[in-house]
Protein backbone atom coordinates (compact mmCIF):
# COMPACT_ATOMS: atom_id res chain seq x y z
CA UNK A 1 0.00 0.00 0.00
CA UNK A 2 1.11 3.51 -1.26
CA UNK A 3 0.30 7.06 0.51
CA UNK A 4 0.26 9.91 -1.63
CA UNK A 5 3.25 12.34 -0.53
CA UNK A 6 1.06 14.81 0.92
CA UNK A 7 -0.37 12.32 2.95
CA UNK A 8 2.58 10.98 4.42
CA UNK A 9 3.81 14.17 5.68
CA UNK A 10 0.38 14.48 7.38
CA UNK A 11 0.99 11.50 8.97
CA UNK A 12 4.41 12.01 10.08
CA UNK A 13 3.22 15.21 11.68
CA UNK A 14 0.36 13.62 13.68
CA UNK A 15 3.04 10.77 14.94
CA UNK A 16 5.75 13.76 15.71
CA UNK A 17 2.69 14.99 18.02
CA UNK A 18 1.96 11.94 19.84
CA UNK A 19 -1.12 11.94 18.57
CA UNK A 20 -1.59 8.57 17.10
CA UNK A 21 -3.08 7.10 20.49
CA UNK A 22 -6.75 7.68 20.12
CA UNK A 23 -8.09 9.41 23.06
CA UNK A 24 -11.69 7.63 23.09
CA UNK A 25 -11.21 3.96 23.13
CA UNK A 26 -12.78 1.63 20.40
CA UNK A 27 -13.38 -2.03 20.94
CA UNK A 28 -12.49 -2.86 17.48
CA UNK A 29 -9.32 -1.25 17.95
CA UNK A 30 -8.69 -3.08 21.29
CA UNK A 31 -8.57 -6.93 19.17
CA UNK A 32 -7.54 -5.73 15.96
CA UNK A 33 -3.84 -4.51 16.81
CA UNK A 34 -2.66 -7.48 18.33
CA UNK A 35 -4.60 -10.51 19.08
CA UNK A 36 -2.42 -11.71 21.63
CA UNK A 37 -2.14 -9.30 23.69
CA UNK A 38 -5.21 -6.82 22.92
CA UNK A 39 -4.83 -3.25 22.98
CA UNK A 40 -7.22 -0.30 23.07
CA UNK A 41 -6.99 2.78 21.03
CA UNK A 42 -8.29 4.56 23.83
CA UNK A 43 -5.11 4.08 25.96
CA UNK A 44 -4.57 -0.15 25.46
CA UNK A 45 -5.28 -2.89 27.16
CA UNK A 46 -2.91 -5.53 27.45
CA UNK A 47 -4.29 -7.97 29.82
CA UNK A 48 -7.60 -10.43 29.72
CA UNK A 49 -10.45 -10.13 32.08
CA UNK A 50 -10.52 -13.76 32.27
CA UNK A 51 -6.96 -14.38 33.61
CA UNK A 52 -7.66 -17.06 36.19
CA UNK A 53 -7.19 -16.34 39.64
CA UNK A 54 -7.80 -12.06 38.97
CA UNK A 55 -9.65 -10.57 42.51
CA UNK A 56 -13.27 -9.73 41.50
CA UNK A 57 -12.64 -6.02 42.34
CA UNK A 58 -10.58 -6.41 39.09
CA UNK A 59 -13.37 -8.02 36.97
CA UNK A 60 -16.35 -6.02 35.49
CA UNK A 61 -18.85 -5.72 38.05
CA UNK A 62 -16.93 -7.42 40.22
CA UNK A 63 -17.40 -10.67 38.54
CA UNK A 64 -21.14 -10.36 38.05
CA UNK A 65 -21.74 -10.01 42.15
CA UNK A 66 -25.02 -7.56 43.42
CA UNK A 67 -24.07 -4.21 44.59
CA UNK A 68 -24.40 -5.55 48.22
CA UNK A 69 -21.85 -8.31 47.71
CA UNK A 70 -19.66 -6.07 45.94
CA UNK A 71 -19.74 -3.31 48.87
CA UNK A 72 -18.85 -6.31 51.03
CA UNK A 73 -15.73 -6.96 48.80
CA UNK A 74 -14.75 -2.96 49.33
CA UNK A 75 -15.96 -2.92 52.95
CA UNK A 76 -18.86 -0.61 53.98
CA UNK A 77 -17.35 1.98 55.95
CA UNK A 78 -14.47 2.35 53.43
CA UNK A 79 -16.97 2.80 50.32
CA UNK A 80 -18.73 5.51 53.15
CA UNK A 81 -15.36 7.57 53.46
CA UNK A 82 -14.71 7.34 49.62
CA UNK A 83 -17.95 8.96 48.81
CA UNK A 84 -18.02 10.88 51.55
CA UNK A 85 -15.15 12.85 49.84
CA UNK A 86 -17.37 14.13 47.17
CA UNK A 87 -20.48 16.46 47.22
CA UNK A 88 -22.54 13.37 46.36
CA UNK A 89 -22.40 9.86 45.21
CA UNK A 90 -22.95 10.72 41.52
CA UNK A 91 -19.90 13.01 41.47
CA UNK A 92 -17.79 10.43 43.02
CA UNK A 93 -18.82 7.92 40.27
CA UNK A 94 -18.10 10.43 37.84
CA UNK A 95 -14.84 11.31 39.22
CA UNK A 96 -13.92 7.22 39.69
CA UNK A 97 -14.88 6.61 35.69
CA UNK A 98 -12.68 9.39 34.54
CA UNK A 99 -9.94 7.82 36.41
CA UNK A 100 -10.74 4.83 34.99
CA UNK A 101 -10.24 6.06 31.34
CA UNK A 102 -7.31 7.71 32.25
CA UNK A 103 -6.16 4.25 33.79
CA UNK A 104 -6.81 2.64 30.41
CA UNK A 105 -4.61 5.62 28.59
CA UNK A 106 -1.62 4.67 30.87
CA UNK A 107 -1.86 1.07 29.50
CA UNK A 108 -2.88 -0.38 33.08
CA UNK A 109 -6.49 -2.21 32.38
CA UNK A 110 -6.80 -3.72 36.09
CA UNK A 111 -6.38 -0.83 38.13
CA UNK A 112 -8.77 1.31 35.41
CA UNK A 113 -11.34 -1.90 36.03
CA UNK A 114 -11.38 -1.11 39.84
CA UNK A 115 -12.25 2.46 39.47
CA UNK A 116 -15.16 2.09 37.03
CA UNK A 117 -16.32 -1.07 39.58
CA UNK A 118 -16.13 1.48 42.05
CA UNK A 119 -18.09 4.19 39.93
CA UNK A 120 -20.62 1.69 38.91
CA UNK A 121 -21.09 0.85 42.95
CA UNK A 122 -21.66 4.56 43.83
CA UNK A 123 -23.74 4.98 40.97
CA UNK A 124 -25.21 1.93 39.37
CA UNK A 125 -26.92 4.33 36.94
CA UNK A 126 -23.50 5.71 35.44
CA UNK A 127 -23.25 4.96 32.24
CA UNK A 128 -19.54 5.60 31.79
CA UNK A 129 -19.20 2.65 33.99
CA UNK A 130 -20.23 0.40 32.41
CA UNK A 131 -18.38 1.76 28.69
CA UNK A 132 -15.54 1.24 30.59
CA UNK A 133 -15.82 -1.58 31.93
CA UNK A 134 -17.06 -2.95 28.29
CA UNK A 135 -13.93 -1.65 26.96
CA UNK A 136 -12.07 -3.88 29.30
CA UNK A 137 -13.84 -6.87 28.40
CA UNK A 138 -13.03 -6.15 24.98
CA UNK A 139 -9.78 -7.66 25.52
CA UNK A 140 -12.09 -11.09 26.12
CA UNK A 141 -11.36 -13.45 23.34
CA UNK A 142 -15.35 -13.47 22.14
CA UNK A 143 -17.57 -9.57 22.92
CA UNK A 144 -19.96 -11.10 24.24
CA UNK A 145 -19.65 -9.66 27.80
CA UNK A 146 -18.49 -6.24 26.43
CA UNK A 147 -21.19 -6.25 24.45
CA UNK A 148 -23.34 -7.26 27.59
CA UNK A 149 -22.15 -4.40 29.41
CA UNK A 150 -22.33 -1.62 26.97
CA UNK A 151 -25.63 -2.01 26.16
CA UNK A 152 -26.00 -1.54 29.93
CA UNK A 153 -24.81 1.96 29.52
CA UNK A 154 -26.40 2.37 26.02
CA UNK A 155 -29.86 1.79 27.75
CA UNK A 156 -28.90 4.48 30.14
CA UNK A 157 -27.49 6.95 27.57
CA UNK A 158 -29.01 5.75 24.31
CA UNK A 159 -27.86 9.17 22.42
CA UNK A 160 -23.94 9.04 23.12
CA UNK A 161 -22.10 8.61 20.18
CA UNK A 162 -19.27 7.06 22.18
CA UNK A 163 -21.45 4.00 23.36
CA UNK A 164 -23.05 3.47 20.14
CA UNK A 165 -19.35 3.89 18.53
CA UNK A 166 -17.98 0.85 20.72
CA UNK A 167 -21.28 -1.05 20.89
CA UNK A 168 -21.66 -0.84 17.16
CA UNK A 169 -17.68 -2.11 16.48
CA UNK A 170 -18.41 -4.87 19.37
CA UNK A 171 -21.01 -6.62 17.30
CA UNK A 172 -18.94 -6.02 14.13
CA UNK A 173 -16.75 -8.12 16.12
CA UNK A 174 -18.79 -10.53 16.60
CA UNK A 175 -19.88 -10.85 13.03
CA UNK A 176 -16.26 -11.47 12.12
CA UNK A 177 -16.59 -14.85 14.17
CA UNK A 178 -20.04 -16.06 13.32
CA UNK A 179 -20.87 -14.36 10.13
CA UNK A 180 -24.44 -14.00 11.84
CA UNK A 181 -26.12 -10.97 9.75
CA UNK A 182 -28.13 -10.07 12.48
CA UNK A 183 -24.78 -8.71 14.38
CA UNK A 184 -23.73 -6.83 11.18
CA UNK A 185 -26.91 -5.38 10.29
CA UNK A 186 -27.27 -3.96 14.64
CA UNK A 187 -23.37 -2.99 14.01
CA UNK A 188 -23.64 -0.97 10.94
CA UNK A 189 -26.86 0.76 12.34
CA UNK A 190 -25.45 1.53 15.94
CA UNK A 191 -22.61 2.76 13.91
CA UNK A 192 -24.80 4.80 11.11
CA UNK A 193 -26.60 6.44 14.53
CA UNK A 194 -22.97 6.92 16.00
CA UNK A 195 -22.00 9.42 13.13
CA UNK A 196 -25.40 11.30 13.07
CA UNK A 197 -25.04 12.15 16.56
CA UNK A 198 -21.61 13.14 16.52
CA UNK A 199 -20.11 13.43 12.75
CA UNK A 200 -16.84 14.32 14.36
CA UNK A 201 -16.74 10.72 15.86
CA UNK A 202 -13.77 9.19 13.01
CA UNK A 203 -13.82 5.71 15.36
CA UNK A 204 -17.05 5.35 14.19
CA UNK A 205 -16.79 6.47 10.78
CA UNK A 206 -13.74 3.95 10.19
CA UNK A 207 -16.15 1.11 11.83
CA UNK A 208 -18.91 2.01 9.45
CA UNK A 209 -16.61 1.71 6.68
CA UNK A 210 -15.65 -1.67 8.23
CA UNK A 211 -19.11 -2.77 8.17
CA UNK A 212 -20.03 -1.65 4.60
CA UNK A 213 -17.08 -3.31 3.88
CA UNK A 214 -18.80 -6.75 4.88
CA UNK A 215 -21.39 -5.96 2.85
CA UNK A 216 -18.68 -5.70 -0.41
CA UNK A 217 -20.55 -2.18 -0.35
CA UNK A 218 -16.45 -0.59 -1.31
CA UNK A 219 -16.83 2.28 -2.37
CA UNK A 220 -19.87 3.78 0.56
CA UNK A 221 -16.86 2.23 2.38
CA UNK A 222 -13.91 4.43 0.72
CA UNK A 223 -16.53 7.70 1.89
CA UNK A 224 -16.45 6.30 5.29
CA UNK A 225 -12.73 6.19 5.39
CA UNK A 226 -12.01 9.75 4.72
CA UNK A 227 -14.96 10.76 6.71
CA UNK A 228 -13.06 9.55 9.55
CA UNK A 229 -9.85 10.33 8.10
CA UNK A 230 -10.85 14.07 7.94
CA UNK A 231 -12.16 14.17 11.17
CA UNK A 232 -8.61 12.61 13.26
CA UNK A 233 -5.96 11.24 11.18
CA UNK A 234 -5.45 8.81 13.87
CA UNK A 235 -8.47 6.68 13.82
CA UNK A 236 -7.88 5.10 10.36
CA UNK A 237 -7.57 1.31 10.43
CA UNK A 238 -4.60 -0.17 7.59
CA UNK A 239 -5.48 -3.06 7.26
CA UNK A 240 -9.10 -2.09 6.55
CA UNK A 241 -6.96 -0.04 4.13
CA UNK A 242 -5.06 -2.36 2.55
CA UNK A 243 -8.64 -4.74 2.58
CA UNK A 244 -10.00 -2.01 0.37
CA UNK A 245 -6.96 -1.51 -1.96
CA UNK A 246 -7.98 -4.98 -2.90
CA UNK A 247 -11.26 -4.72 -3.48
CA UNK A 248 -11.39 -1.33 -5.10
CA UNK A 249 -8.87 1.48 -5.83
CA UNK A 250 -9.30 4.50 -3.58
CA UNK A 251 -11.58 7.41 -5.53
CA UNK A 252 -9.72 9.71 -3.58
CA UNK A 253 -6.42 8.74 -4.91
CA UNK A 254 -5.16 9.07 -1.06
CA UNK A 255 -3.96 5.23 -0.67
CA UNK A 256 -2.89 3.57 -3.86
Amino acid sequence: MFLSASFKTVLRAVAAAGLLGLLVASPAHAQRKSKGQATNADGSLAATTAAPGKPARLLPLFGGLSPAQATQIIGEAQLKAIAASFASTSEASTFFATKGFEYLRENNPDTAAYRFNLAWLLNPQNPDAYRGLGIVASADATPDAAIGLLNKGFALAPNNSLIMSDLGTSYLIRYSQTKKKKDLATGLDLLQRATAVDPANAIAWQQLARGLYYQEKYAEAWAAVHKGQNASVSSLDLDLVTDLLAKLPDPQGTFK
